[in-house]
């Protein structure tokens, strides 16, 4: 019997961000091109060679779990559901006996990678049968897919995913695949992430990767600019309602945009390094993938870092892959200029960019965008958001170490 191959749709969304802790705060935020870096409060920075972050302010995890719960649940796994229960409501899904067993969730996560020296510490001191016993359900990477599954009731596929900073939209593929193949008829797919810790910002600083313009938070993310030095490290969590076509249809449910394509890649060439042809190797297979050509794409939500070395290779690749004058020709911009980098989480909160700019045909800037730099020579959407005809957006994450995604949604038509 040949199996049938599902469209897929998104019907929801949720976004717990540096610059908005719900859907309509974040898009407010990026629609405004609104700065969500600043010197860091979550730990201690005056002993570290890096100070500054995009930090979710005014974080309160009761808003979405019982108390006992929150303190038993790590900052990423609190974000992954919050995040995954605005999507559920925006959906408009109410999780009951009729639909547990069909909501899975894929989700992206580092979990508590940066935050386990304490831990370690304490029962140095103090003595191994005196070791925390709750690391792993609050620490580890499981825990972001394993809360929200848990706490909503769902009983679905339940999967992470970790494959650096492609993880996010790596999470979208995987999910997107799975409704195609009819694993399931909804999955809550995205990425969470809270590595704003000493050891992040300390060890990510001595490598080089970060920003240290410690003394000017606000303009320390800067992509595309000349004067670039580095990441911003970013948290929150960013997911979407995915399901097939024919349950959208059926309850009524209003559809933000099909998920069309995804295509993946791998650099195999240095640990750091990034690479123009395998970027753009993702960027092709998701075209691919979506039976779209090159020409079709009207807008990329660029991973665009803010270091020297991947903004200049991702305009490379984007050249590459659409060829050099259409990629000219259509703007791009980078989210990151305002939250930050949320590396395992980016794709996540990315991909909520991506389709609100789509569905509100309004492109975000790329804020702190002053020298232009010639080996950038993109359409970068400097400083002031942009109305626009958009049918085609494509999302791209590439991993620190060569892992790669890209992701293309399509204005839904029936």
């Amino acid at each position: 019997m040949a199996r049938t191959i599902h469209r897929v749709v998104v019907t929801g969304m949720g976004a717990v961000t540096p610059i908005g802790n719900d859907l309509a705060s974040y898009w407010e935020g990026l629609r405004t091109g609104r700065n969500g870096i600043h010197r860091v409060t979550l730990c201690d920075p005056d002993p570290l060679p890096v100070q500054i972050a995009g930090e979710v302010k005014g974080w309160d995890p009761e808003q979405y779990l019982e108390r006992k719960t929150a303190r038993r649940t790590g900052r990423f796994a609190q974000f992954a559901h919050a995040a995954s229960k605005q999507a559920l409501e925006d959906g408009g899904v109410v999780v009951d006996g009729s639909n547990r067993d069909e909501i899975g969730v894929v989700m992206a996560t580092s979990g508590g990678a940066f935050n386990m020296g304490e831990p370690w510490m304490e029962m140095q001191a103090k003595g191994a049968h005196r070791a925390d016993p709750f690391v792993i359900t609050r620490e580890g990477q499981h825990m972001g897919a394993g809360r929200v599954g848990r706490e909503l009731g769902i009983r679905g596929p339940n999967t992470t995913i970790n494959t650096a900073c492609a993880s996010g939209t790596d999470a979208l593929g995987h999910a997107l695949n799975m409704i195609r193949l009819g694993h399931t008829r909804y999955l809550l797919a995205g990425g969470a992430e809270a590595i704003i810790t000493p050891l992040a910002l300390a060890s990510m600083g001595r490598m080089g990767a970060l920003s240290h313009n410690n003394g000017d938070p606000e303009h320390a993310s800067r992509p595309f600019d000349l004067n670039r030095d580095g990441f911003v490290l970013g948290e929150g969590a960013g997911v979407l309602l995915l399901e097939t076509e024919e349950s959208a249809l059926a309850r009524g449910a209003r559809i933000y945009c099909e998920l069309a394509g995804v295509g993946w890649s791998f650099d195999a060439t240095d640990d750091t390094a990034p690479d123009a042809e395998g970027q753009s190797l993702a960027m092709t297979r998701a075209l691919k993938d979506a039976e779209l050509e090159p020409t079709e794409v009207d807008y990329i939500n660029c991973h665009g870092t803010s270091t020297p070395y991947n903004d200049r290779t991702e305009t490379v690749a984007i050249k590459l892959a659409l060829g050099e004058a259409h990629a000219k020709s259509i703007p791009v911009s980078s989210t990151k200029s305002m939250t930050g980098h949320l590396a395992a989480g980016a794709g996540g909160i990315e991909a909520v960019a991506a389709i609100l700019t789509l569905h509100h045909g309004c492109i975000p800037p790329t804020i702190n965008y002053v020298t232009p730099d010639p080996a950038c020579d993109l359409d970068v959407v400097p400083n002031v958001a942009r109305q626009a005809s958009l049918n085609v957006v494509m999302s791209n994450s590439f991993g620190l170490g060569g892992q790669n995604a890209a992701a293309i949604f399509r204005r839904y038509e029936s």
